[in-house]
């Protein structure tokens, strides 16, 4: 545990009581804080009463009184598309606001790094898709190479759970926009931009609010080294206002498809290649085709970002693809579930946009979609350049014959069920196609979460196997 620093004998109000307020207030309570929280479900403020947590109803505008800080859930609305009734109360109070982040930045450094030969690290990943597979490789590569490493965030462990970390140590974080929007203190060493396509716009006022939520890792962070994926414009935007100039190696330029020409830092993948040029040399270079855990383009542009974070710290290029090698990928992300009678099944669950579901589609040559689910502003946006690479589409979800209607002229089935979708597939498929879970959509209207849904995939890829 990170115990919180600055704290003592205040008292702080918690709103929130899943994984990160439950971590904040342990924390806090180290830290010597007197906290008070409250959940606005009965049976999270249930949990915490017995475990000790003293519960205030900070939504009441007089609960303010008293409260040095009010920490906030990340899935927590405190602006649009209107703020939580108490962080509204805290505003008009003056009360400071601030997350579990913001907390850990301030509260990392200890006393005890004045004696490290090397002061520990922090490699913070955000961005709109691969920030979970970039965040898991970078910290496969480190622990691989005998790094000592710790994995949290938007991914495993709260930020505020981990272990004090030691001499030399590296912390990799995952952190969503809805992290990094409210976090008082952002400071890591090294940061991470993957790439930037529509989601949440709801939360953060439109697509400029979003970004800049994002934005915030880097201009209120002040890393030492930034990764910067250029593929869109807001990429290459924030690459610009970073880079002190085209040669200045502080800033990393990422990219997937095109080669970068910069006389900077660079790392790209062509044709399945990925190559580091610096000052306009070739350094280093990686075959990633065979490479199981990390095909397409979507993962070749989360192996540059992650090759870029971890030579950032100085690991040679050979160490880093032996990590490569050994990456077996995460769960529901681009999942190689099975191989039956030369068919492949992919569970890509986590594909719950049509940017995400376009790059898994594109990974592969010939495939049989399951699609469908709770569909996101804009339906399928730029999918049908995808079509291509489509044998056919097995449409699943309550609303599978509305989104059957976006797919146009391409074969299709409306299946409605998980269990249809991939019988069918898995019976019409020919040796060389590719079943793939890419849902394009969110899982709500059938599934708890989307893991649920990726797991509900791989047990009827295994019962129809």
């Amino acid at each position: 545990m990170i115990p919180v620093q600055g704290v003592e004998g205040q008292t702080v109000g918690v709103l929130g009581l899943g994984l990160s307020g439950r971590s904040a207030v342990r924390a806090l309570v180290a830290g010597g804080a007197k906290v008070v929280a409250w959940d606005d479900g009965e049976i999270a403020r249930n949990a915490a009463e017995e475990d000790g947590v003293i519960l205030l109803d900070v939504t009441r505008p007089e609960a303010m009184d008293g409260l040095s800080l009010l920490i906030v859930s990340p899935g927590i609305p405190h602006l649009y598309p209107a703020p939580h009734p108490a962080i509204a109360a805290a505003l008009v109070a003056g009360v400071p606001i601030d997350n579990d982040v913001g907390l850990f930045f301030r509260s990392l450094a200890l006393r005890a790094w004045d004696r490290f030969e090397t002061a520990p690290r922090v490699i913070a990943i955000t961005g709109s898709n691969g920030k979970s597979t970039t965040s898991a490789l970078i910290h496969h590569i480190l622990t691989a190479a005998g790094h000592d490493a710790q994995l949290a965030g938007n991914i495993g462990r709260g930020v505020l759970d981990i272990d004090p970390p030691d001499d030399g140590g590296v912390v990799v974080l995952e952190l969503s926009s809805y992290q990094i929007d409210l976090a008082r203190a952002l400071t890591p060493d090294i940061a991470v931009f993957t790439n930037l396509t529509p989601d949440h716009l709801d939360r953060h006022g439109g697509m400029g609010g979003y970004f800049a939520a994002k934005r915030r890792l880097f201009s209120e962070g002040g890393p030492d080294r930034a990764v910067i994926g250029v593929d869109e414009d807001e990429g290459r935007y924030l690459a610009g206002q970073l880079a002190e100039g085209p040669a200045d190696t502080r800033v990393i330029r990422v990219s997937s498809g095109r080669k970068l020409g910069s006389p900077g830092w660079n790392v790209f993948a062509r044709k399945g290649f990925l190559a580091e040029t610096r000052n306009g040399r070739q350094v280093g270079s990686i075959d990633l085709r065979e490479i199981r855990g990390l095909s397409g383009a979507h993962n070749h542009q989360n192996a540059c970002a992650a090759y870029a974070a971890t030579r950032a710290l100085g690991l040679a290029p050979r160490l880093i693809e032996d990590a490569f090698a050994s990456f077996e990928g995460l769960p529901h992300r681009s999942q190689v579930i099975a191989e039956s009678n030369g068919v492949v099944f992919v569970n890509d669950s986590k594909a719950t946009n049509p940017d995400s579901a376009l790059k898994a589609l594109q990974a592969f040559d010939r495939v049989r979609w399951v699609v469908g689910g709770q569909m996101k502003e804009g339906g399928l946006g730029t999918l049908p350049q995808a079509f291509g690479h489509v044998a056919k589409a097995y449409v699943i979800g309550r609303h599978a014959a509305e989104t059957a209607l976006m797919l146009g002229d391409l074969p299709h089935q409306v299946c409605t069920t998980m269990a249809e979708a991939v019988a069918c597939a898995a019976a019409e498929a020919e040796s060389g196609d590719t079943v793939l879970l890419a849902p394009a959509a969110a899982s709500f209207d059938q599934y708890d979460n989307f893991e649920r849904r990726g797991e509900d995939f791989i047990a009827e890829v295994l019962r129809a196997i």
